[in-house]
């Protein structure tokens, strides 16, 4: 299956796509493409991010540099497989990166600057999607 997102419409023109905490003292960027952006439903990104999903933009893990805050990022390992990033000043999300793909990260879409305008073309865990959302 090909995914085909508009990749020119969310890079800058470093061919990146950029993001910060909410307090400003972790910056990162990571290279393009995007493999494919998700909202998570399982109860574990429920808990992390305080909301219905988290949602990720799934990109290679050696293109993503901390640029500024390194001493900032804070990770969890929320199951054997899993490691969530976040900002240990204002508790953003960062990222999430499974042990089991290390060539893969994927970044927070509420972090990047500026927005995602790519489309989500994955939900998953929907049997955990809570049900004040919307359901298809």
């Amino acid at each position: 299956m090909t995914i085909l997102i508009d990749q020119e419409s969310m890079m800058s023109d470093s061919g990146e796509l950029h993001g910060s905490c909410l307090c400003g003292g972790i910056r990162y960027r990571a290279a393009l493409p995007v493999l494919h952006a998700s909202h998570c439903y399982c109860t574990m990104c429920q808990k992390q991010h305080g909301a219905g999903a988290g949602s990720y933009a799934n990109v290679a893990s050696a293109g993503f540099v901390i640029e500024q805050g390194a001493d900032l990022v804070t990770e969890y390992a929320s199951s054997d497989e899993g490691r969530r990033g976040f900002c240990r000043v204002c508790g953003s999300n960062i990222f999430w990166r499974s042990t089991r793909a290390p060539d893969r990260i994927a970044v927070t879409l509420g972090t990047l600057e500026p927005e995602y305008a790519g489309h989500v073309e994955r939900e998953l865990y929907t049997d955990t999607k809570p049900a004040w959302l919307p359901h298809a």
